[in-house]
């Protein structure tokens, strides 16, 4: 749907919406709305379930927070200070505060109130909060609001106030139920009202979110929001972001990377990486490398530091961003120029999602894909899945090899060394496990000039490359205990640790003799209370009656098997001759 052209000095939402909304929408320079906004929100209002399906970027936010205010403002009872409302749910921390934010410039001057659940506070003190100011409007991750669900101990009993629930909203539906939220959403569906109205936005839809939509729904209308400018209709991704792709060998992409961001130094980039220990290692590689530029990390095990990250690097008007897909969905940083994906992403949909991080609400974006060249087919891979054709992006031709560099950063800083082998480890594992595994074969990794592009000195011992020696891979001569951590009180723990090894190893040589002794000494009377049981045993079944008392025979015939096991010990028979003399004493009892 196109937006319509107005007159007026701002064009309206809706001509339906209160003054109240419209006025906040004005103030907070929400003024022209998108095709989604246009569709979803006369839907909501007329109390209508949505499926929304929008290319990123294309403005879901607004299309559920402008119907969830007008919704609540025209209840005819008003909500109490602890009657909750409409309930948001987001997959990751970063959307859902940036959705708060939203309601933050909309709610300045209306009388709702609001609160965000999410991983990495205090769940006591969000308690404490929601007792104090109450929340009429709740964004929250599904983990932290179940959590506060199922809690017993405080005097605020959430499902209770959920009972006055008008509408639910899951923000990047798909993504939800991708990162195993499924019986999180179950539980909350579990405590809200049937009769309600509910939306799923995301930018592409699975079989997950059609089941979800089965389940959970009442008669919805499905949303398909295109862009217009798009050659294709089917497109997923928006007209003004430009693909790219380029091939290189495996070690040299790093390599490739520190190039390219040499010459984009002024511009604002997003570099995603597969795992938090590929984040943890390459983001501190940059630094030394590239000393000057305004780099910053971000994953999802960071704890308390995520939303201070986020928050420092949306000011930014140039800088890299390193980071999982964490950040991949529906958070909004402004002007980036380029989204760097390092790691080919997990799932197809996950590439468009990576690439929606630019061009955001019509302004101009370019993204770029790393490619060995065993991986080309996945340039066709996403122009038919996704109908987001690519262009390809040269070598740099006087990129530096740094590879050296980064073994010589490991030989002289422990810490960076152990996140070197982490990363490794992290990508071969992930790679094994990839959804596309038709294009990203295993086998077809080359593991030797992998470990040269991390710029490993040593190949950890992992089942996944247990191939005896691995083609390609450059040794070194480094003795790997004599690295240092930088941190001088790590360095000395690791000291006092290696020589307690030292002197327990030292020990144990000087007492090998004593406990090979002592160990066949236990080992003899193990042999002795075992033949006695058996000998015994024998008897028993021999005579019919048990209590039988040992006669001078049978002492004997013990003393004789241990003096069979003692030759045993010293060589003296074998282990086949042992087995046959101790038959024939058997034999001898039995007859």
């Amino acid at each position: 749907m196109a937006v319509q052209q107005r007159d007026k000095e701002w064009i309206s939402f809706d001509p339906e919406l209160s003054e109240v909304i419209l006025d906040a929408l004005r103030i907070s320079n929400f003024l022209h709305p998108t095709p989604v906004q246009e569709t979803c929100i006369p839907l909501f209002m007329s109390n209508k379930d949505v499926v929304a399906e929008a290319v990123t970027g294309s403005g879901k936010t607004l299309a559920f927070v402008i119907p969830i205010i007008e919704i609540l403002m025209k209840r005819e009872e008003m909500l109490k200070k602890h009657q909750i409302g409409a309930v948001i749910i987001t997959p990751t921390r970063e959307l859902a505060i940036q959705i708060d934010k939203v309601l933050q410039l909309l709610l300045k001057n209306i009388s709702l109130s609001h609160h965000v659940f999410v991983g990495g506070t205090d769940p006591s003190a969000d308690v404490e909060r929601f007792k104090t100011e109450g929340a009429h409007i709740v964004v929250a991750t599904p983990g932290r609001l179940v959590d506060l669900l199922q809690r017993r101990q405080d005097t605020i009993d959430f499902r209770s106030c959920l009972k006055f629930v008008d509408i639910l909203v899951l923000d990047e539906a798909d993504r939800l139920l991708d990162m195993g939220f499924k019986t999180s959403i179950n539980t909350i569906l579990s405590y809200l009202p049937k009769q309600r109205r509910t939306g799923l936005f995301s930018a592409t839809q699975t079989r997950e979110t059609e089941d979800l939509v089965r389940a959970g729904l009442r008669n919805p209308v499905k949303v398909v929001v295109k862009d217009q400018d798009l050659t294709s209709n089917e497109s997923r991704t928006p007209s003004s972001l430009q693909n790219f792709y380029m091939i290189c060998e495996i070690q040299e992409k790093f390599s490739q990377l520190v190039a390219f961001l040499k010459q984009h130094k002024d511009e604002k980039h997003i570099v995603f990486f597969n795992t938090c220990a590929c984040v943890e290692y390459f983001s501190r590689v940059l630094k030394l490398i590239l000393k000057k530029a305004d780099l910053m990390s971000l994953h999802g095990k960071m704890k308390g530091k995520r939303g201070k990250i986020f928050d420092l690097f949306q000011q930014k008007s140039k800088g890299i961003l390193v980071c999982t897909d964490v950040m991949a969905r529906g958070v909004d940083i402004p002007e980036v120029h380029w989204v760097i994906q390092f790691d080919p992403p997990s799932s197809a949909s996950a590439f468009v999602h990576r690439c929606g991080r630019t061009a955001r609400i019509g302004n101009i974006g370019k993204a770029l894909v790393f490619l060995n060249p065993a991986e080309e087919s996945f340039i066709e891979f996403i122009k038919i899945n996704q109908k987001a054709p690519l262009e390809e992006f040269e070598k740099i031709d006087d990129a530096q090899n740094v590879s050296s560099k980064l073994r010589k950063f490991a030989s002289k800083d422990r810490d960076l060394y152990e996140k070197g082998i982490r990363a490794f480890v992290s990508f071969v594992q992930a790679y094994k496990k990839h959804e596309c595994s038709l294009i990203f074969q295993f086998k077809e990794l080359d593991i030797g000039q992998l470990a040269n592009g991390f710029g490993l000195l040593h190949l950890p011992k992992m089942p996944e490359i247990k191939r005896g020696v691995i083609d390609g891979f450059q040794n070194t001569d480094v003795d790997i205990n004599s690295i240092p951590y930088i941190d001088k009180t790590r360095e000395k723990q690791r000291r006092l640790k290696l020589n307690e090894k030292e002197e327990k190893k030292d020990m144990n040589d000087k007492d090998f003799k004593h406990k090979d002794k002592s160990w066949s000494r236990e080992r003899e009377k193990k042999v002795k209370k075992q033949l006695r049981k058996e000998k015994k045993e024998n008897l028993k079944r021999k005579r019919g009656f048990a209590g039988h008392k040992f006669d001078d025979d049978d002492v004997d015939e013990l003393n004789r098997e241990v003096g069979l096991m003692k030759k045993l010990k010293k060589g003296k028979i074998t282990k086949e001759e042992f087995d046959i003399a101790i038959n024939d004493v058997v034999d001898d009892d039995l007859t």
